[in-house]
């Protein structure tokens, strides 16, 4: 169950995360309590699955990366293992189960087009990879949602 504060907290962190040495101090001087339980309630707040990540957003053109969306077709008894695998691979930021024939959609950030290149070839070298697509980004949509609690 979410405490009133809990809900305070979350709804200044989507959005207003100071970029500070100490953030979640300065979280705890606007939310009148101490850093450590900002701290504390953050952490439970994460290991109950409220919070996926804490972290910036980057314009990943504007730092010389490429990005691709990726559907596989996975045969269903090698699912968790290839998970296993793209999840364990620097630069994939979203990795989703999904219903139908591509059961596995995942985004790809590269470097460039030679280390794409190498981490598609190695996933869709994996046991029970039968078809991978490839769909690189031509256009950025950059949806912004916060909830408020």
């Amino acid at each position: 169950m979410l405490t009133a504060f809990d809900k305070r907290l979350l709804n200044i962190i989507q959005t207003d995360l100071p970029f500070e040495s100490r953030p979640f101090a300065v979280l705890a001087a606007r939310l009148g309590t101490e850093e450590s339980i900002v701290i504390e309630r953050l952490k439970f707040l994460k290991e109950q699955g409220f919070i996926r990540r804490i972290g910036p957003f980057f314009d990943s053109s504007k730092l010389g990366y490429i990005a691709t969306l990726v559907a596989l077709e996975v045969e269903p008894y090698y699912i968790p293992q290839v998970a296993a695998v793209i999840n364990s691979e620097y630069g994939v930021t979203h990795n989703y189960e999904r219903d139908g024939i591509f059961n596995i959609w995942f985004t790809l950030f590269s470097h460039n087009i030679e280390a794409q290149t190498d981490v598609l070839g190695k996933i869709s070298n994996l046991s029970g990879v039968v078809r991978l697509i490839n769909l690189p980004a031509t256009q950025k949509f950059k949806v912004s949602v916060q909830f408020t609690l």
